[in-house]
């Protein structure tokens, strides 16, 4: 079943693009000649358990939608690259998935990811949600990071609904676990303290070209930023009663003559239980997501969105490597 409010084009074109690569880290070197001297580039990996706020953070950071926020824990799963520019840094934050103890392929394939991330990054970014404090999960992470030499910094955030003596209280226990080089206290969802963020870390990532064009806010390809989108507006609509395992595709990607672009995506579940979830009564639910999704899509790209919503039955599809390379993440053996 698909859905669209808007009559589709029956002379649409079929010469749709392929399906983008796989993005990797750029190779270092001037972009354009009019780069201003004493420019610097560096990767910031954020890490921490799920639900922590990296998200909410890394589009704060970038001023950009750039990551998909949900209530559902563990909703980041490959390496998002935020792209942030600050005097003349340009600054690379790298949204990793929630680290946390694995129990399945996909989830030791998404901490696996996270602390690859956190080994190829200038800075590490550890960010604690102090409401919930050092428990299990970030205890773990902490222990961890001792044997990691790169440079580190604290991030304690939702400030705005911690009191003063509890936030103070956190900073001290972490700091006597590992020694970290500053301490910061933010609300990633109103933007309180992220600019001291920025003053920091521009500082002290190193001497380099700009790695990616100065106004590029993301190296997501659009298809899969889409993909995201509707994944976002999946959970957002269905989170207490669809796994998290669910995932969406972006199939074809067609940008019409009058500057509109149509796209179609297929919404991949792992039981006919959960398709008829995602459907809903009367195809009620599938229509929401789809109109959600579609008016933050035309916001982002600028321009009207036709989009076509396809859910199809996959058993097991996080047993199929072919999955994993489409999120960019390795299979685990």
């Amino acid at each position: 079943m698909s859905t669209e409010n808007d009559t589709p084009d029956d002379n649409a074109e079929d010469d749709f693009p392929a399906k983008a690569p796989r993005f990797d880290i750029p190779l270092p070197g001037p972009l354009d000649a009019s780069m201003p001297e004493g420019t610097k580039a560096g990767f910031i990996a954020l890490i921490g358990a799920p639900n922590a706020g990296k998200s909410t953070l890394i589009n704060q950071l970038v001023g950009t939608k750039v990551s998909i926020v949900t209530h559902k824990v563990q909703t980041t799963r490959a390496v998002v690259r935020g792209i942030a520019m600050h005097d003349k840094s340009q600054l690379i934050f790298v949204d990793t998935p929630g680290i946390f103890k694995p129990k399945r392929r996909l989830d030791r394939a998404m901490v696996d990811t996270a602390w690859g991330g956190a080994r190829e990054a200038d800075v590490i970014a550890l960010l604690i949600d102090a409401r919930k404090g050092i428990d299990e999960e970030t205890e773990s992470i902490l222990e961890r990071l001792k044997d990691i030499q790169t440079p580190k910094v604290l991030i304690l955030n939702k400030i705005d609904v911690t009191k003063r003596d509890k936030l103070l209280d956190l900073a001290q226990k972490a700091n006597e676990l590992i020694r970290f080089d500053e301490t910061f206290m933010v609300s990633a969802l109103s933007g309180d303290g992220v600019q001291s963020i920025l003053d920091y870390i521009s500082e002290r990532v190193p001497d380099s070209p700009w790695l990616y064009p100065e106004d590029q806010p993301s190296d997501l390809p659009l298809r899969i930023l889409a993909a995201e989108i509707t994944r976002e507006k999946l959970f957002e609509r269905l989170h207490q009663e669809l796994p998290y395992i669910s995932t969406v595709e972006t199939e074809d990607w067609q940008e019409k003559k009058d500057g509109s672009v149509r796209i179609e995506q297929t919404i991949y579940v792992e039981r006919d239980s959960q398709k008829s979830i995602v459907l809903g009564k009367r195809g009620q639910a599938i229509k929401s997501i789809s109109q959600a999704a579609r008016e933050e899509l035309a916001e982002i790209i600028d321009t009207k969105v036709h989009l076509f919503l396809f859910v199809k039955v996959r058993e097991n599809w996080a047993d199929d490597p072919e999955r994993y390379r489409e999120m960019g993440l390795e299979f685990p053996k």
